[in-house]
C-alpha cells in the first residue's frame, strides 16, 4: 500500500509550465475645464483647489490657460476617480449657480 508521500512524488514528475501575466495598467483619464463668459477666475481657482488639490500658485496657473486657450487639464486619474471628479465640479457648479463645464477624455 502506497502512503501520502508516495502519491505527492509521483505528481513532481509532470510538466512544470509557467504563465506569465503582465498586469495593464489602467488607461489614464484627463479632466478638463472648460472656459465661458460667467464662471468666474476666482470660483475656477476655488474648484482647482478643492476639488484636484492644486495649491494657489498652480490652480492660479491652470485657470489663467483654461481662460486664455478655452480648455485646460485639471488632473489626470483613472476612470473612476475623474468621473467622480467631473461630478463633484458640475455640482458644485450648479449650487453656486454657474455654467461651468468639466469634461474627462483618455490621456
Amino acid at each position: 500500500m502506497r502512503d501520502q508521500h508516495d502519491r505527492d512524488t509521483d505528481l513532481d514528475h509532470g510538466v512544470v509550465t509557467e504563465t506569465e501575466k503582465k498586469l495593464k495598467k489602467p488607461p489614464l483619464y484627463k479632466v478638463l475645464l472648460h472656459n465661458d463668459d460667467y464662471t468666474t477666475m476666482e470660483f475656477v481657482v476655488y474648484i482647482l483647489q478643492s476639488v484636484f488639490r492644486h495649491d494657489a500658485t498652480k490652480a492660479t496657473q491652470i485657470m489663467l490657460h483654461v481662460h486664455r486657450q478655452g480648455t485646460g487639464v485639471a488632473g489626470v486619474y483613472t476612470y473612476e476617480v475623474a468621473e467622480a471628479k467631473v461630478s463633484r465640479v458640475e455640482s458644485l457648479a450648479k449650487k453656486h449657480e454657474f455654467p461651468l463645464k468639466c469634461s474627462m477624455e483618455e490621456a
